[in-house]
């Protein structure tokens, strides 16, 4: 039953779908290609935000006046641009929209490479202690030596 509850929820209300079911085929996949730009993680098809209506509604008019899918696209993104396609075109102003996630990765690894290398080049106990310090052990009556590790 809970798998059930899990299949994704459109948003799509029965007085936008278009009676041609092959071209409402046609404006669900062009719509769930497209970013809402209110909620800005779902795609128009799955929002409820008034805008992804109105998004919607737009593109089953286009396609209703003959447009392509290719051309209903364009059209959308030549009016709210490459921030309205939920995969925006590889291109220079949005190289690190992609590129992000490997640099994110890359640092990950970069920073537990780094400490593990310094993990192994000092091993713990092996600081010398300062005069200062070893003033104040022979005050509290200690030596240095204790409390180290014996097999040094």
């Amino acid at each position: 039953m809970a798998i059930l509850l899990i299949v994704p929820a459109h948003a799509v209300t029965p007085g936008e779908k278009l009676p041609d079911p092959a071209m409402e085929a046609r404006a669900r996949a062009i719509t769930s290609e497209l970013r809402c730009l209110v909620c800005q993680n779902q795609s128009v098809d799955d929002s409820d935000a008034s805008l992804a209506k109105d998004l919607r509604v737009l593109v089953r008019e286009k396609l209703k006046d003959g447009l392509s899918d290719a051309e209903v696209k364009e059209y959308v993104h030549s009016r709210y641009g490459d921030f309205v396609l939920l995969r925006p075109p590889l291109k220079l102003g949005t190289i690190l929209l992609w590129t992000a996630p490997f640099l994110a990765l890359l640092a990950g690894a970069a920073t537990v490479w780094s400490a593990s290398r310094r993990r192994r080049a000092a091993p713990p106990g092996s600081a010398e202690l300062t005069a200062e310090e070893r003033a104040r052990l022979a005050a509290l009556g200690l030596s240095e030596q204790r409390g180290r590790d014996p097999a040094e």
